[in-house]
């Protein structure tokens, strides 16, 4: 049985889903932010969590400064939606 108290039921909004699906498109994505992106569209509307890998690659980006504001957003979005015992 799961313990509830570790489930996130976050999910990806609107505005970030609609970001994340420019950035799949757009053919001058990055890798990290393709992978984020895809993390992000998978966890909207759904109740699935970001993965530990994820999670980690979500952290990097977030306290570097060589990525852009959008992916910034991105791994935000990814990582709140981490589970809530790692």
């Amino acid at each position: 049985m799961k313990d509830s108290m570790a489930v996130n039921r976050k999910g990806t909004s609107t505005k970030v889903a609609s970001l994340a699906a420019d950035t799949l498109f757009k053919p001058g994505s990055s890798q990290i932010a393709r992978k984020l992106a895809g993390s992000a569209l998978s966890q909207s509307k759904t109740n699935r969590q970001t993965g530990a890998e994820m999670e980690d690659l979500a952290s990097k980006v977030l306290r570097s400064d060589r990525y852009s504001e959008k992916t910034k957003t991105l791994a935000a979005s990814v990582l709140s939606q981490s589970n809530k015992k790692r």
